[in-house]
């Protein structure tokens, strides 16, 4: 568990690169970031092979170690997916008593093995004084959107899937005679589903705050066409 006394030199380096972990073509998204998500990443839906549960990701590229917004050091988009931006940190849970009863307090914990983490640059967690820093102020905010995003898309899907919304998709790109990528076990929301629920169903999507979620999904698919050209600049420029 993160404290400013065990961890009062502790540095996050900021920076972006394989190295860090980031060179991946895919990261987990969550309901509360699609508004900013869909302006730069496709969003599709996949099944987690350990529960059958379905995940909202962001795709970044079209190979398992493809991340096509890594530029140098820097990440060339208007938002970094917050499962990205936490860097080392993470969400917990600390039972506390409380008026005779125990509750789970979610606290900040660090993974102190990560290859972020230092002592001698980047980005400082605590104040000289031991306050909290800018930086650790922004992560806190980051993991509450992660840890409700979690709630919310459990909701959320449980919903899609109540109206018979989600329909499997595949990603099939052609770059060149030798290369043809097929992205197979995607999910999407079918557009002409959403178009023909009844009234009562729309509304009912709409008071839970679901059918924009749905509609950020439709609208990020145009962002296939953003990696596509991302890609044969890329190919262009080697």
């Amino acid at each position: 568990m993160l404290n400013n006394v065990a961890h009062g030199e502790l540095r996050v380096i900021t920076r972006y690169g394989a190295e860090f972990g980031d060179n991946v073509g895919s990261v987990l998204t969550f309901p509360t970031e699609y508004a900013d998500v869909q302006r730069d990443y496709p969003i599709f839906f996949r099944k987690d092979s350990a529960t059958g549960e379905y995940q909202s990701i962001a795709l970044l590229g079209f190979r398992k170690d493809e991340n096509l917004f890594l530029h140098g050091q820097g990440w060339n988009a208007t938002y970094v997916p917050g499962i990205v931006a936490r860097g080392p940190f993470l969400i917990g849970f600390q039972q506390q008593e409380s008026g005779g009863e125990v509750h789970r307090n979610p606290v900040i914990h660090v993974d102190l093995d990560h290859p972020r983490i230092s002592t001698t640059e980047g980005e400082p967690v605590f104040l000289p004084h031991g306050g909290n820093s800018r930086y650790l102020d922004r992560i806190a905010t980051i993991l509450e959107g992660i840890r409700s995003g979690l709630e919310i898309g459990k909701a959320m899907f449980a919903a899609f899937t109540a109206c018979d919304l989600i329909e499997p998709v595949n990603v099939e790109v052609r770059f060149s005679n030798e290369e043809q990528i097929n992205l197979r076990s995607l999910y999407t929301i079918s557009e002409e589903k959403l178009a023909a629920l009844d009234g009562e169903s729309l509304a009912r999507l709409n008071r839970a705050g679901f059918l924009q979620g749905a509609f950020l999904v439709l609208a990020s698919q145009s962002n296939v066409r953003r990696l596509i050209d991302m890609k044969h600049r890329r190919a262009e420029a080697s």
